[in-house]
């Protein structure tokens, strides 16, 4: 039995070398997944079956860099220098000295063309108050543009250049974005020329930042940075997901935090000023909350869901409509609204004097009440 022992373990230990040496020596002998040669390089990835690979290295995103860059366009803005007002006083002349015309004021900035027709979507920003608009495109073709129509409460801006076969961003559907989806961020960044940023998206529906009157923004770390302003934030298909607006930073710079505006919300600004040259937004007249427990114990709400209305104007048309105080409206025209920023954005897409639907919950029941909105009133420091 010893005999048969001895035997055994020699046995093993000779096949235990053998696998060692192999695996130092020849690991590909031992290796279970199949390999390739690609062009040099070893891929040892699986596909999933019924799957297709990509046509670039693996985590490229060069494809979609490419098909979007060519229709993100750098934009050069000029305004004429203010000459100041007591410049022709004898009295100033002689103690500020001959201070002349001044200087020529300049921007930059970026925008993305959504139309081979020569629109192009920006920031408002960006081309407010200029006197002279230049947009060159990635083939280095130049153009004056013209402002088609502005709307300072989202800050977005629609131009148009005159320009033969101009390469279009495919506008893609934001509302389908999640939180870790990977998107790139096309612009001119500092003017050092065209940039393509990479990151995630680390935020939806961002609002209440005081940067617009209307926020629903995305927020990425794709680095964005001045000059990035109205150029592109794609996904990995080079679809348009948002125009980047915004950046918080100390120090002027990209911090990793920066905002786009809605490929969606885009869109309503870009048709309203297209079509009526202006963007007209509905306005029912109520003073909105979110939901907490002391307004739930103040207003006897039990509804956890939804906007509860602290405030009705009289003549309004929520007030018109039978709209009360404790109200809580849980969806307009079919669709849901959770927060303030939801209810007033949705409240801004009805079209005035057209009755649309609103559900509301009182005294633990829901119906639906038509209103009619009234066109909102732009704030007098934005006129």
């Amino acid at each position: 039995m010893r005999k048969f022992w001895l035997l055994f373990s020699q046995t093993v230990t000779v096949l235990v070398a053998a696998f060692f040496v192999v695996a130092t020596l020849k690991p590909q002998w031992i290796e279970r997944r199949p390999f390739s040669s690609v062009g040099g390089l070893v891929s040892v990835i699986e596909a999933p079956s019924g799957a297709q690979r990509g046509t670039g290295p693996i985590g490229s995103f060069s494809s979609a860099a490419k098909i979007a860059s060519a229709a993100v366009v750098s934009i050069n803005t000029s305004k004429a220098a203010v000459k100041n007002p007591h410049a022709g006083d004898p009295w100033f002349k002689f103690f500020y000295g001959d201070q002349g015309q001044g200087e020529p004021q300049g921007g930059l900035g970026s925008g993305v063309i959504i139309s081979a027709s020569g629109y192009i979507l920006t920031n408002n920003h960006v081309v407010e108050g200029a006197d002279e608009i230049e947009v060159v495109l990635l083939d280095a073709r130049k153009a004056k543009a013209k402002v088609i129509g502005t709307d300072p409460e989202t800050d977005l801006a629609i131009l148009k250049i005159e320009l033969d076969k101009l390469p279009v961003i495919v506008l893609g559907n934001s509302d389908a974005l999640q939180v870790g989806d990977s998107v790139l961020a096309i612009g001119n960044p500092f003017g050092v020329g065209q940039t393509v940023t990479g990151g995630i998206v680390s935020a939806l529906g961002r609002s209440k930042l005081g940067i617009n009157t209307f926020e629903n923004f995305i927020q990425t770390d794709a680095a964005i940075n001045p000059g990035n302003s109205g150029g592109a934030l794609v996904d990995t298909t080079g679809a348009l997901m948002g125009i980047n607006t915004a950046i918080y930073s100390r120090s002027g710079g990209s911090m990793g935090i920066g905002f786009a505006i809605p490929v969606s919300t885009a869109k309503q600004v870009l048709e309203s000023i297209v079509k009526d040259g202006q963007v007209t937004r509905g306005w029912i007249g109520v003073e909105p909350q979110e939901l907490n427990a002391e307004l739930m114990e103040t207003f006897n709400v039990k509804s956890k869901e939804g906007v509860i209305i602290t405030g009705v104007l009289q003549n309004g048309p929520a007030g018109q409509a039978g709209i009360k105080p404790g109200d809580v409206i849980t969806a307009v025209n079919g669709k849901a609204v959770g927060n303030v920023t939801e209810l007033l954005t949705a409240v801004a897409g009805l079209k005035p004097g057209t009755a649309a639907p609103l559900s509301v919950q009182r005294a633990g029941k829901t119906s639906d009440i038509s209103v009619t909105p009234a066109k909102r009133v732009r704030p007098k420091a934005q006129n």
